[in-house]
Order: C-alpha cells, then structure tokens, then sequence
C-alpha cells in the first residue's frame, strides 16, 4: 500500500457534484493498494498513519500526531499512486492491485483507522470519478509505503 498523506487545514472529496467526504484539520489520505498487501501491512500502515508526528507542539516543532490533536482522516481510493512512468509517456498501472482485490483492502484499511482513532473515517467512492479539495497546512505531505510495497 502507498500512502500520500497531506497535512490539512480542510479537506473535501464530491463525487458527480455530491459531497461525500469532508474534514476540518488533519490529514488527508490518498491511498493505492497493491496487490502485495495483506492484513499485516494494512494494519502497520494504519498505525503508522494515526501515529506520524507532524502536526507542530507548543513550541512549533512537529512533535504531535493526529491521534495528539483529534485530528481528523479523510481517506480517497487512488490506484494511479502505485503507477509506474519509468518508460514510455504512458504509465504502466500494473503495480495496482486490481478492483476486486483492492476495494476490500481499502475497506479494511478505512475499518482499521476508524478504530485506531474511535471514530469514523470519511472517505470518497472507491472507483468513482472523484474531485478533491484540500487547504494543506505546511504544506506538509508525506509518501509512506508499506513494507510489502515494491517501489
């Protein structure tokens, strides 16, 4: 799983005009899976997540989580995160676990944040056309890839 994860003062997903995700300040997760991941990885890559200090302490140090600050998570399905545009001008997708593999891996993932943080976890459509907004406050933006993640 490749995680892009985005430091936000807000941030929203709509889908065909309807709003379906939508955060004050935290993080915003931009999420592929691949088809290496399993319940390990899923489960690191959570814990990781809820756990990362990079929101600033009092004396302006990033020292605090969003677990520290009752921060809150929107997560977006997004498969082009494991593209491969070493060759050619067209990305190669074959690095992205398929739909029907993914959709669940992503679901568990989304299950595994809301219970580490206790409390639900918007998230957009998997597989839909979506369209995100953000105000990254930083900006700080993160890559973190999972142990099993080949890249």
């Amino acid at each position: 799983m490749r995680l892009v994860i985005q430091r936000v003062r807000e941030a929203s997903v709509t889908v065909a005009g309807t709003l379906t995700g939508q955060i004050g300040p935290g993080l915003l997760v931009l999420a592929g899976c691949a088809p290496t991941d399993d319940e390990a990885a899923l489960a690191w890559q959570a814990r990781k997540l809820v756990s990362l200090r990079i929101f600033n302490d009092d004396n302006g140090q990033m020292n605090r989580s969003v677990l520290d600050v009752g921060g809150e998570v929107l997560i977006v399905s997004q498969f082009t995160l494991l593209a491969d545009a070493r060759k050619g001008n067209r990305p190669s997708y074959a690095g992205a676990a398929p739909p029907a593999v993914a959709e669940p891996l992503y679901r568990r993932f989304v299950a595994l944040v809301a219970a580490a943080l206790g409390r639900p976890v918007p998230t957009g459509i998997f597989g839909a056309d979506m369209q995100v907004s953000l105000l990254n406050d930083g900006p700080v933006t993160i890559v973190l890839d999972s142990p099993a993640t080949n890249g």
